[in-house]
């Protein structure tokens, strides 16, 4: 597939890009070597062909889902200097 410049200028005015023109003639080759490096991928017969890895199939170290760390709750809010409830109580400051 090759582009020309009225296309690349289409494209940049439909991805909001600033592209000078006289950068349109790089851009027209460089997206048409591009384009038809893909078509040349997809012209590749790949039937009967198992993929080699993919990250789905890895399975993740996980460790053990354990409380470790007992409730210090009560022993943290004995220095708070203010809580009701459960909860730090700090002054208002947006009003």
């Amino acid at each position: 597939m090759s582009l020309d410049t009225e296309a690349v200028a289409r494209i940049a005015h439909l991805a909001r890009l600033g592209v000078d023109d006289s950068e349109h003639e790089s851009y027209a080759r460089n997206l048409s070597d591009i384009l038809s490096f893909i078509d040349q991928l997809n012209a590749v017969d790949t039937q009967g062909i198992e993929p080699m890895a993919h990250p789905l199939d890895a399975s993740q170290r996980l460790r053990p889902d354990e409380v470790t760390e007992t409730d210090q709750r009560e022993k943290f809010q004995k220095v708070a200097p203010s809580v009701e409830a459960g909860l730090y109580l700090v002054p208002k400051v947006i009003e």
